[in-house]
């Protein structure tokens, strides 16, 4: 009278393993869909790829910080110590890992002359201007190259150099061209200076406009910043409050000079020009470096947005501090 009880025994203990059967022979025929465990304990399972919408990946990298402190007329302010900076990124305080002043930092200055049309009469006295400038600041450890800008840019055949005799016949040779493709002319000298070291600068010869460029504004401000560059503008007036002067484009400088930490200046005249490169080398030599790494963030901006403020010094209320914006967390390509 157990006969049905065995047969349901029977049925029980064959049912899961004609599923089993049913999953192995699946599996034989869908080698991909073989993800179970191997049979040697010892053996770990190979670790699944992360779903990238969901994953987090956070690069904590030392971000570069290069500051420089004028008084009420300009004039830079030396023998600061790491105790007088007050440094945030999106409003929340970051620690100083790295201070250095930076006169002894090596330089890579890209040295870009509007060569079009609009300012030919000007180029000679640009140009002498050029050479006295780099004379003054260019020393063995750092390096300058020339550029010409008009409707296309051109890097001079001598490179990146610290030779003043090459860079001399450089600007030399800068000739005169038609349009002006000023953005182009910042975009393609913020990428060659993205890859050399210590510190990078940007110096602008212009009247301003930009009548031919294949990237706009933005596009420029951005590899300006990525680059870690500081872009010092020297506007060129020739005629004050000239009819076809170019307003536009000069507020663009402005704002780009003061996005990246640089200045801009005017210049309606030879004497002005050589004032201008002078303040220029002469902050380039009491500049500070701050670098930190940044704490953990809850926003998922792309841009992080730096603050520095100086404390306990002499009328330091009264100091006008400048350094870049901020920077991007994604590089653009």
């Amino acid at each position: 009278m157990r006969k049905p009880a065995t047969i349901l025994l029977l049925i029980g203990l064959l049912v899961p393993m004609c599923g089993l059967w049913a999953q192995q022979d699946s599996l034989r025929q869908n080698p991909a869909q073989q993800n179970y465990a191997p049979q040697n304990p010892a053996q770990k399972a190979p670790a699944q790829e992360p779903d990238p919408a969901t994953t987090i990946r956070v690069d904590v990298k030392l971000v570069n910080v290069f500051v420089t402190v004028t008084d009420t007329h300009g004039a830079p302010i030396g023998g600061l110590t790491k105790e007088n900076f007050i440094l945030k990124e999106d409003d929340r305080e970051q620690t100083i890992k790295i201070f250095d002043r930076e006169s002894a930092l090596p330089l890579s200055i890209a040295l870009a002359i509007d060569t079009s049309l609009s300012t030919r009469h000007d180029l000679p006295l640009e140009q002498a201007s050029a050479k006295r400038f780099a004379h003054d600041i260019v020393r063995p450890v750092d390096a300058l190259s020339v550029y010409g800008f008009s409707e296309t840019v051109y890097e001079s055949h001598a490179g990146y150099t610290p030779d003043l005799k090459r860079i001399d016949e450089s600007i030399d040779h800068i000739r005169v061209g038609a349009a002006t493709a000023l953005y182009d002319a910042i975009y393609v000298v913020s990428r060659a200076l993205d890859h050399r070291k210590g510190r990078k600068v940007i110096v602008l010869i212009t009247d301003g406009g930009d009548t031919f460029s294949k990237v706009d504004y933005t596009q420029a401000v951005r590899a300006a910043v990525e680059a870690e560059a500081l872009v010092y503008s020297v506007i060129i007036v020739p005629i004050e409050n000239s009819a076809g002067r170019e307003t536009g484009g000069e507020h663009a400088l402005i704002q780009l000079s003061e996005d990246t930490g640089g200045k801009y200046y005017y210049a309606t005249s030879a004497a002005q020009l050589d004032e201008a490169f002078h303040k220029i080398s002469d902050e380039l030599r009491t500049q500070y470096l701050l670098a930190y790494y940044p704490s953990q963030h809850t926003s998922f901006s792309e841009f992080r947005r730096i603050g520095v403020q100086v404390v306990g010094a002499p009328d330091a209320t009264a100091y006008k501090v400048r350094h870049r914006a901020g920077y991007y967390t994604v590089k653009s390509e």
